[in-house]
């Protein structure tokens, strides 16, 4: 059985966990940097929010967000950050149990999120949901 819960800053070590897990699956390791310390800071902030998938009480996948706002509409939607499976527990149902606790939690907000282009799989995933994918250029400038 798979039961899925709200992270608190004491589960800090094993949301770390999870973020190596999701960055060594894309062969993107080197790019973690935060500390398990950090990440105990982030989750007590209240736009941050992030779900485990637990299975026989341990960690088998996770989706996190941010709540922003939208200028055009001048609502408030949900920023799915990431969401990640483990490999083995892939193809069980886990990721879209995750989808659909981060809908409860949106309370009919809108969800927005970014997904690579090679990574087909995923997009068949999110499409078999039901979402609607929109193709755009992901910016990033880190001024110094």
């Amino acid at each position: 059985m798979i039961s899925i819960r709200r992270a608190t800053p004491d589960d800090a070590a094993i949301v770390h966990g999870l973020i190596r897990g999701l960055a060594e699956h894309q062969d993107q390791g080197w790019g973690v940097t935060v500390a398990a310390d950090d990440l105990k800071r982030l989750l007590a902030r209240p736009e941050v929010g992030y779900l485990i998938a637990e299975r026989d009480g341990r960690a088998i996948g996770y989706v996190s967000w941010l709540q922003r706002i939208s200028f055009w509409s001048g609502q408030d939607y949900l920023h799915l950050d990431d969401l990640y499976v483990t490999d083995a527990e892939r193809g069980h149902g886990v990721g879209e149990q995750l989808m659909r606790a981060i809908a409860e939690v949106a309370d009919g907000k809108v969800i927005r999120w970014e997904v690579a282009e090679a990574n087909a799989g995923a997009q068949r995933f999110y499409q078999r949901l039901g979402a609607t994918l929109v193709s755009k250029k992901l910016g990033r400038w880190q001024p110094r």
